[in-house]
C-alpha cells in the first residue's frame, strides 16, 4: 500500500474528502517526524513504539586489505511493535 492508497482508504473509512485525509496524514508525519528528531519516544496502543537509538561509534577491519577503519556515531529509528499487532500479523501469516 502506497500513500496515496492509505489516504483513500482512510478517507473512506473516516468519511473524509480525499484533500482533508491527506491534510491529516500530512500533519501527523510531520507531528512524528519532529518528536523523534526531539529523540521523543512515541507509543500507540495496539500498534507499536518508535525510537530514535543511538549507534555507538565502533572499530571495524576491512577484510581484504586488514585496514581499521572507525565508523562514526549515527541516530537510528527503531520500532518495536506491540504484542497485539504481532498476535495479529501471525494470525493472518497462519490462515
Amino acid at each position: 500500500m502506497n500513500s496515496k492508497e492509505f489516504t483513500g482508504e482512510l478517507s473512506r473509512r473516516l468519511g473524509y474528502k480525499n484533500k482533508d485525509a491527506a491534510v491529516l496524514v500530512a500533519s501527523l508525519v510531520d507531528i512524528m517526524a519532529q518528536e523523534l528528531q526531539e529523540s521523543n519516544v512515541l507509543t500507540f496502543q495496539e500498534f507499536g513504539t518508535f525510537e530514535v537509538k543511538k549507534k555507538m561509534e565502533r572499530i571495524v577491519v576491512n577484510p581484504v586489505t586488514r585496514q581499521r577503519l572507525l565508523v562514526p556515531p549515527k541516530l537510528s529509528l527503531t520500532f518495536k511493535p506491540c504484542p497485539a499487532l504481532k498476535g495479529k500479523v501471525k494470525n493472518e501469516d497462519a490462515q
